[in-house]
């Protein structure tokens, strides 16, 4: 028996295959300046969330930049957290795809509907606000 850290087979971890939490193409905003100038831009209300989007002048070639917000009347902590791990989900797996480059979205949970609405009924509200949100968008 090899004691830890000697260097043995069982020490060497082994690399997981899971997706990451959020996407390499995606930035998670985290200052209040950034998510203020989203709120001034354009929205699209689905069941479970509303989206805020705005396209950034100061790196129109950038890259995605994404926020999650959920109030309190979402519920406590528990509910609040698991609300704004549902929305980083979708937002990983449809703004690769259907997003833009150089734009800032704003996800915001709304009470119960976030937490329980089926999960391909998530996506596809995304999939669905971002049509919209860009339809009428250069």
């Amino acid at each position: 028996m090899t004691p830890p850290g000697m260097g043995g087979a069982s020490d060497i971890p082994e690399r997981s295959e899971a997706s990451p939490a959020v996407s390499s193409c995606l930035t998670v905003l985290s200052k209040r300046a950034d998510f203020l100038l989203a709120a001034r831009a354009r929205r699209q209300s689905a069941p479970a969330f509303t989206l805020q989007a705005r396209r950034r002048e100061e790196a129109p070639g950038g890259g995605i930049r994404i926020g999650f917000t959920c109030s309190k009347k979402v519920g406590n902590a528990v509910a609040r957290n698991r609300a704004k791990r549902r929305l980083r989900e979708i937002a990983r797996a449809e703004l690769p795809q259907h997003g833009r480059p150089g734009w800032d979205y704003v996800l915001i949970g709304r009470p119960d509907a976030t937490a329980t609405r089926p999960f391909e009924a998530l996506r596809a509200d995304l999939r669905r606000a971002l049509d919209r949100l860009h339809a009428d968008a250069p």
